[in-house]
């Protein structure tokens, strides 16, 4: 324990580089664990048009590292690495990354969510590029075209409601015969004439023309048998997994993971905060995110002057 940080950060997307960036101009030579996935999220975004600052949009991959050299430029020291293992038992905290131990007086967890995928190779090769797993961000880019959605829960009937302010006709697949979502939703999606549903049905296959997606394969369980649509896009609406598997243990966290903050960003343990997708699980988005990534670093700032 030859050093201890003023404070660690974990998580390299907008929650996390927000957090560096407020701790570094406050001199506290932030370190920040950037995970297998530096940039979080927003890598996976072609254009980003709803972030302030940007009248033309930028680019998700762009944004994130315009944000990586301004937190350098202030002191933050990354490090390409993966945490692998917290002792939050006794303070200094212990956090272990690339095989070594870093020691900290107070630690903020941005490790974000990961949004659920169908786990199809063709999924993933046009994810950006026609598939997306985010109509608020997405949404403007097919005015005018028809799309598929995936889902049954709220996200997926919310998501789709907001597509049809874009698109000329969505519609949902699902894999029962009974959306699990809110009735007064289901209500809207059911009297809407620009959506319709497709039950008892999942989606086995993407198709693309090398840049952006043309159609879709469904099997259609209870008739056995598989059909092709034509699409310009598909969205997939099957949850977020919070990347919190670290911290269930030692932090209070919902029925699905994400962790519980006591007061906006702060944990009951003493130094210990949150930011970004890694505990909210309703909005969901950049700018909250680096909100409260703003938040976790004044909070560590008026605890190291404490």
């Amino acid at each position: 324990m030859d050093t201890v940080e003023n404070v660690i950060i974990i998580g390299s997307g907008p929650a996390g580089y927000t957090a560096a960036l407020y701790t570094s101009r406050a001199l506290l030579q932030p370190l920040l664990f950037a995970g297998n996935e530096p940039g979080g999220q927003l890598t996976l975004t072609t254009e980003i048009e709803n972030f302030p600052g940007f009248p033309e949009g930028i680019q998700g991959p762009d944004l994130m590292e315009a944000m990586k050299k301004q937190v350098e430029r202030f002191g933050t020291r990354i490090v390409q690495a993966m945490v692998t293992s917290v002792d939050l038992s006794k303070q200094p905290y212990k956090v272990i990354a690339g095989g070594k131990e870093y020691f900290t007086k107070t630690l903020v967890i941005a490790s974000g969510a990961s949004a659920n995928w169908l786990n199809l190779p063709s999924e993933q090769e046009y994810r950006g590029r026609g598939v997306s797993s985010c109509a608020t961000c997405d949404a403007f880019f097919f005015r005018g075209k028809k799309l598929f959605v995936v889902g049954g829960g709220n996200s997926a009937l919310q998501e789709a409601l907001f597509l049809t302010n874009f698109a000329s006709h969505i519609t949902i697949v699902h894999r029962r015969d009974a959306f699990r979502g809110e009735k007064t939703l289901q209500e809207k999606i059911f009297s809407h004439e620009k959506i319709s549903v497709i039950w008892n049905s999942e989606v086995q296959e993407v198709f693309g023309d090398g840049k952006k997606v043309t159609g879709i394969r469904i099997l259609h369980k209870d008739l056995e048998i598989s059909k092709e649509y034509e699409t310009d896009g598909l969205f997939v609406f099957i949850g977020h997994t919070p990347n919190t598997g670290l911290f269930k243990d030692v932090l209070p966290v919902d029925s699905v993971g994400y962790i519980q903050a006591t007061d906006e960003v702060k944990t009951p343990l003493a130094g210990v905060f949150v930011a970004g997708d890694v505990a909210d699980n309703r909005y969901r988005q950049a700018i909250t995110a680096a909100g409260m990534g703003c938040k976790a670093a004044l909070e560590v700032e008026h605890f190291l002057q404490k």
